[in-house]
């Protein structure tokens, strides 16, 4: 049969990816409509719409891809974050719902006055792009020890038009002018264990483990940053993290014995202990 319809192989999708993905059926629309250029709406408006036979096997090649558990982001290289679309490689870590969560915090603590910024470990430029569209005068440094993810947030920085966030290539602050002090620090560095079996399991799998993993069980960025960020703050400037959900413990015992102050830790949409932000 050289043609389809689009309920079809929507349904066929959903059987294919049932076992793979939590969202079997949304991932499918998600792939059609890639394969289409056609929004996942078009799909639902015309469900007896016939697709050609092209279409149909690049779609069932897509398929194949997801059922190996490759994130639908990378397959279509876009994930959106802030209701903004980022371009997204194999080279960063896919933006997650719950670091909206870290975002909302800074932009809650923070107004609209001039603050200064930066973004420790940007990936794809998800935090700062974020916060710059929210916060039009505040000046934004993005930095990343990956080049081709300093790359990759320019080229998002560009397509959406917050070409003033100065986004450069950096392991954490060794390439940071040591006379910059800034207002804001905020990071979602790596923090898993990398002896965390969940490394080797599903979608994660397919994710840079550079972006992942920190030693000393998950704690040894942070160690890093909170260390030497406090040479960084302006005087009561604030450092926030992105932190798994056990980590919350460890996390503010580190910041109070460095000497930071108001160490709170904010909870994300599931409950757990997500951002933990304190004060120079």
């Amino acid at each position: 049969m050289s043609t389809v319809t689009i309920s079809t192989l929507i349904s066929l999708g959903k059987q294919m990816l049932t076992q793979n993905s939590d969202s079997a059926k949304l991932d499918a629309q998600i792939l059609l409509s890639f394969v289409l250029n056609k929004p996942i709406s078009y799909l639902l408006t015309w469900p007896e719409e016939q697709v050609g036979s092209t279409n149909k096997e690049d779609f069932l090649l897509l398929l194949q891809r997801r059922v190996l558990h490759e994130p639908i982001a990378y397959i279509i290289g876009e994930k959106e974050f802030w209701s903004l679309p980022f371009k997204v490689s194999p080279s960063t870590l896919i933006p997650r719902p719950d670091t909206e969560v870290l975002v909302e915090t800074v932009l809650q603590n923070h107004g609209d006055g001039t603050h200064t910024c930066c973004d420790l470990g940007t990936g794809t430029g998800a935090i700062a792009l974020a916060l710059a569209s929210e916060r039009t005068s505040w000046i934004i440094d993005a930095i990343d020890f990956n080049t081709d993810a300093v790359s990759l947030a320019k080229e998002n920085a560009a397509s959406l038009g917050f070409i003033t966030v100065n986004i450069y290539q950096s392991d954490w602050f060794s390439k940071v002018e040591s006379t910059k002090q800034f207002d804001i620090i905020v990071s979602n560095p790596p923090y898993i264990d990398k002896v965390d079996p969940h490394l080797v399991e599903g979608d994660v799998q397919y994710e840079p483990l550079s972006a992942l993993v920190a030693d000393k069980e998950g704690m040894g960025d942070f160690m890093i940053i909170a260390e030497h960020a406090i040479n960084y703050l302006n005087p009561n400037g604030m450092l926030y993290f992105e932190h798994g959900y056990e980590q919350g413990d460890s996390l503010r015992n580190l910041l109070k014995v460095l000497g930071y102050r108001g160490i709170k830790s904010i909870k994300d949409y599931n409950g757990h202990e997500r951002v933990t932000f304190a004060q120079r």
